[in-house]
């Protein structure tokens, strides 16, 4: 890395410091960073990975090279984070409740205060999605059906103790309804099950439904007024079950990185959330931003810990 007073104080002044080459805006990195997805390729965390590669180039010369460490529900990847060495050159996507419920309810290998996250930089509201042709033309039906045979109807989603498990265990509890709940290694192999008639509804998010298009219909999604991007797509609260929720996402670093590269890191993640091109982007494929920087993140985790206590002890409950 580049250790110069010089470059530290460019740091600091790279928001307002728009003249200076991108390569120079940072001190940090110095080499190409290693950027590890916890799960398959075609989710979420892929997508935005993938969106952040240029800007990323674009501001410090280096590359972002993603890649994918699947399993268990993300746990297998962060089970692992401490073990890579703490230079920076190494991050680590995360997921909210993943990283808390997974220590609340087993033993992923990890604890959440294990994972040093520097910044969170987006979230996706959950939604139950069907396939196009699906005989389930909205929630009451599949209610209705779920009713008539408990259990019989199949609800995939991302790993366990995971948004999309939160989501199935809370429309069981609101409904009153049984489900069957299979876990999948990622987003993308969600949407292949789902399309491939493998599961009868998908707790997936509102990007699922911008990706997918004409080829799956959303029936509710969990946010307090209606997405902009599907105006007639009505929300769990109108339909009279209480579900507000989704996935955060943002970024980690192994145990070992020094507090100058967390901030350096944290900053670098800022510049590429606030470039309008990227806000663009993301928010038209469904993501709404949110900016937790690293000197925030301490409060944003006690109050997200906070509010998922009550959802594991209802996991826990149906387990």
């Amino acid at each position: 890395m580049f250790g110069t007073t010089k470059f530290r104080h460019l740091v600091g002044a790279a928001a307002a410091a728009l003249a200076v080459s991108a390569s120079a805006a940072f001190a940090y990195p110095d080499g190409p960073v290693n950027y590890i997805i916890p799960f398959n390729a075609g989710g979420e965390s892929d997508v935005t990975a993938r969106y952040q590669q240029p800007y990323f180039k674009e501001l410090t010369g280096q590359d972002l090279i993603v890649q994918y460490l699947p399993g268990a529900g993300g746990a297998q990847a962060w089970s692992g984070l401490n073990g890579y060495n703490g230079d920076g050159m190494t991050i680590m996507g995360t997921n909210l409740p993943h990283i808390i419920l997974q220590p609340m309810l087993q033993d992923p290998g990890y604890q959440t205060d294990d994972i040093t996250n520097v910044y969170m930089f987006h979230f996706t509201p959950d939604a139950l999605l069907v396939r196009n042709e699906s005989p389930y033309q909205t929630v009451q039906d599949v209610i209705d059906a779920a009713k008539e045979n408990p259990g019989s109807i199949i609800a995939g989603g991302t790993g366990t103790n995971s948004a999309n498990h939160v989501a199935n265990q809370l429309f069981m509890n609101e409904t009153g309804v049984e489900t069957t709940y299979i876990p999948y290694s990622g987003t993308g192999a969600t949407e292949s099950g789902l399309l491939g008639g493998e599961v009868d509804v998908l707790w997936g998010y509102t990007t699922v439904a911008a990706r997918q298009a004409d080829s799956v219909r959303m029936l509710a999604v969990a946010t307090e007024e209606r997405h902009p991007l599907f105006p007639d797509v009505p929300t769990f609260k109108e339909l009279g079950i209480n579900m507000v929720g989704g996935a955060y996402r943002g970024i980690a670093v192994p145990s070992s990185t020094p507090e100058d590269i967390r901030q350096q890191l944290s900053d670098l993640i800022g510049e590429i959330n606030a470039n309008p091109e990227f806000r663009a982007r993301m928010e038209a494929d469904g993501y709404a931003l949110i900016d937790v920087p690293y000197q925030e993140m301490d409060d944003f985790m006690a109050e997200r810990k906070a509010a998922y206590e009550k959802v594991a002890e209802q996991l826990n409950s149906h387990n």
